[in-house]
């Protein structure tokens, strides 16, 4: 080969190096432009359509530390801020009440004191957060510049075993019931709990869903064990929500998630699955790893006197996570879930129930307070959802089985 020929050789394979990044480089910039895209359309949407998330512990949450919610604030999920930037109108907060007040004091009354507690919010900031009660207050004041407070509560024990006490917490503005919390209570078993004290629901869990079908109140299946799971969507005669689960074929062995049995079992009685925003619940291994993290964590949280939800603790738990290279989900990861819901039971039987205020670090990429639900639609969107689906995925769902829950009560009462 002469010196030439050789030189030559060399610019053409240097001519097409350049230009196979050329390629590279024009087909990166055209899927992160299809990227912007998209996202601009999910802001879009966010702000267009109605956006519900089912569940959220702000009641509990600033309780324990009040904060000015009605401005960004650094230390908690959810400000009137983000939820504008995120298009959030309603957010359900979960009125709870933990196990310990069960034959200790009065639970009753420290869900009464929650109650009072979230409507004095929409009292103090007037021109921001609103409560609401009805279906169709929520879609007359959706989009209107305020956060809609609906209540929900969480754990049954404020029921006090006494099915009066049904009425007294729906004439005070609660919509659906969690009935059972981490541990078994005197409605229902719980997912983490291994006791099966009740195999089930209780005789007096069975007469609070009849109850709370009599008023229109919705039953929430979330936290149950699979057996009280059963026995509540047999015993309603109403559809049921899942305020806050997500899907168990991503995490198998996880109870608190619902399998593809449970999930087609809710759809077919009328039911809606809110999905669960925490890293835990969406990929396995990830909760594997927090799981084998928790001693340390909560030897620290003993050793410092923390709560898991406090500020210091959340920290902490930030730091571990980066010292040992445990990353978080995504919002893709959130899509995934919902995803799967559609494809075993259809689009109208799933939805958003962040859990917000109650993970503490655990939250998605991109998904780490209430501005972050336009990164979830986005991925819906790459997956091929159109508007129509994704109004009710983001709260249509949620809606129409409140409405159908209603309407049962109704029904019961001529």
């Amino acid at each position: 080969m002469t010196r030439a020929s050789s030189s030559f050789s060399s610019m053409s394979r240097a001519l097409a190096v350049a230009g196979a990044a050329l390629v590279l480089a024009s087909c990166s910039s055209v899927e992160q432009t299809a990227q912007d895209r998209r996202m601009d359309r999910a802001r879009w949407l966010a702000d267009s359509l109605l956006v519900l998330d089912a569940h959220l512990d702000i009641p509990y949450r600033l309780t324990n530390r009040m904060e000015d919610i009605s401005v960004r604030c650094r230390t908690t999920d959810f400000d009137y801020v983000r939820a504008m930037e995120g298009g959030l109108d309603v957010a359900v907060c979960a009125v709870y009440t933990p196990q310990r007040f069960e034959g200790n004091g009065s639970p009753k009354q420290f869900a009464l004191q929650q109650i009072g507690f979230t409507e004095g919010l929409a009292t103090l900031w007037p021109d921001k957060f609103r409560m609401m009660s009805t279906t169709s207050g929520i879609r007359a004041g959706a989009g209107k510049g305020h956060v809609l407070f609906v209540l929900g509560m969480e754990n049954g024990i404020p029921l006090e075993g006494d099915t009066a006490n049904v009425r007294l917490f729906f004439d005070r503005g609660v919509r659906y019931i969690t009935l059972v919390h981490t541990r078994a209570n005197t409605l229902a078993d719980a997912s983490f709990d291994t006791t099966h004290r009740w195999n089930g629901l209780s005789p007096f869990g069975l007469d609070a869903i009849d109850a709370m079908n009599r008023v229109g109140m919705m039953v929430d299946v979330s936290h149950m064990s699979d057996s009280a799971f059963y026995q509540a969507v047999r015993r309603s005669r109403a559809p049921v929500i899942a305020s806050h689960s997500a899907c168990r074929a991503f995490t198998p062995g996880f109870e608190r998630n619902m399998d593809d049995a449970m999930i087609r079992t809710l759809a077919a009685a009328g039911g809606v699955v809110q999905i669960n925003f925490g890293s835990m619940f969406l990929v396995d291994s990830l909760r594997t790893l927090m799981a084998a993290a928790g001693p340390a964590i909560n030897a620290y949280l003993r050793e410092h006197n923390l709560r898991s939800l406090d500020e210091e603790a959340v920290a902490y738990t930030r730091r571990y996570r980066a010292e040992h290279g445990i990353p978080y989900a995504t919002a893709q990861d959130v899509a995934r879930h919902i995803d799967h819901v559609v494809r075993l039971a259809g689009i109208e039987h799933v939805g958003l129930g962040s859990d917000f205020e109650g993970l503490g670090d655990d939250l998605p990429v991109g998904v780490k307070d209430v501005a972050g639900y336009p990164a979830i639609i986005a991925e819906l969107l790459a997956l091929g959802y159109d508007e129509r689906d994704i109004a009710k995925v983001c709260g249509g769902n949620f809606l129409r089985v409140w409405d159908a829950v209603t309407q049962v009560a109704r029904g019961l009462s001529h």
